[in-house]
């Protein structure tokens, strides 16, 4: 995806089109510009899982998703300009900056956002089920 331009993109714009991705917002994660940042990067470090889709897109800077996979391993995802990310509800992650300290990403969502996340353990929740059942249907 086309960073520079990502209010003008026609790929972007045909993602949201395609996905129904209704809302969206700019967050600026960096000591200087985020409310709270100490505690922030500690909350977005802690695994958790949402009950939606978690969408971001990088427009500038880096970091990284942490994510487990079917034998609760970590798989570290790196995360750059243009780079784009749809992590599935009920999914165990977390983020956490580079050493540059830096990142501008805009948040997707379909419908009204929904920021609650819940930290591990959480898996009574229908939209862990659902992406285990997922993940043991993937498996065969």
């Amino acid at each position: 995806l086309d960073a520079d331009n990502y209010e003008t993109d026609p790929c972007l714009k045909e993602i949201r089109r395609a996905e129904n991705y209704s809302w969206m917002d700019i967050v600026t994660i960096h000591k200087d510009k985020l409310p709270n940042y100490e505690e922030k990067i500690k909350t977005f470090y802690e695994e958790h899982l949402h009950l939606d889709d978690e969408i971001r897109y990088i427009l500038e800077g880096s970091g990284y998703f942490d994510v487990r996979d079917k034998d609760d391993k970590w798989i570290r995802i790196s995360m750059e300009k243009g780079d784009m990310i749809t992590l599935p509800a009920g999914i165990y992650h977390r983020f956490t900056l580079d050493e540059n300290n830096y990142v501008k990403a805009m948040r997707l969502f379909v419908g009204e956002p929904v920021w609650t996340a819940y930290n591990r353990p959480a898996d009574d929740f229908p939209a862990r089920k659902q992406y285990m059942k997922f993940l043991a249907e993937e498996a065969c």
